[in-house]
């Protein structure tokens, strides 16, 4: 079948992951795990240039006056991540007709040890740390166009996050928001799409 885009990419940690629950369960109560994943990613849009990803989630801990050694525990229980229940089952549906790949916010180890964890195989796997910086500034996804070797404008954005709005966008790709938890838009640029289930994505790559 032919798809309606050159290639497909991803935010991993929100866009196929719920590593939302992971935090929570590492923090022990969800209240906590959310303010405390709230100030990571605060850390991280706004650090731009690569900084150690452990780091970060720990500096995000003393932000909510939490023990720092919470980012070990972390990173320690990164195997427990799961795929959003509808997944699998879309990202096969795709791989029949398009390239797809990912670009997360965290280190090459913890990328690629997220990346198994959806169980189906990415052509581009692309973490902050081998771009150099953490989205939404513009390395990252420059650097996954650039291994797939197509045009931005061809590839469609499937966005966990805002801010991937705003970064995705700003490279000149459209991009389809996977908003499962909810998130509040801000001053983001809109999406072409959004649900809070990745299911309709078949029918606006496919048709």
């Amino acid at each position: 079948m032919a798809a309606r885009y050159a290639a497909v990419l991803f935010d991993l940690l929100t866009g196929l992951l719920d590593s939302w629950s992971l935090w929570d369960a590492v923090a022990r109560d969800e209240g906590t795990g959310r303010r405390w994943r709230t100030a990571y990613l605060r850390r991280t849009y706004a650090v731009g240039p690569y900084r150690p990803y452990q780091e970060l989630v720990a500096e995000a801990a003393r932000d909510q006056d939490l023990d720092p050694a919470l980012a070990e525990d972390l990173v320690a229980r990164w195997d427990e991540l799961r795929p959003w229940p509808e997944a699998v089952t879309v990202l096969t549906d795709l791989a029949d007709s398009v390239p797809l790949g990912v670009v997360s916010n965290c280190s090459d180890e913890l990328g690629r040890r997220a990346a198994e964890r959806v169980g189906v195989p990415f052509d581009v796997v692309v973490t902050a740390e081998r771009a150099g910086a953490y989205k939404p500034r513009p390395e990252p996804y420059h650097h996954a166009l650039e291994e797939l070797a197509v045009e931005p404008e061809a590839v469609l954005f499937v966005a966990g996050s805002p801010n991937d709005l705003i970064g995705a966008a700003a490279v000149g790709m459209p991009v389809w928001w996977h908003n499962r938890v909810h998130l509040d838009r801000g001053t983001a640029p809109p999406p072409i799409a959004e649900h809070d289930t990745l299911s309709p994505l078949t029918t606006a790559v496919l048709g």
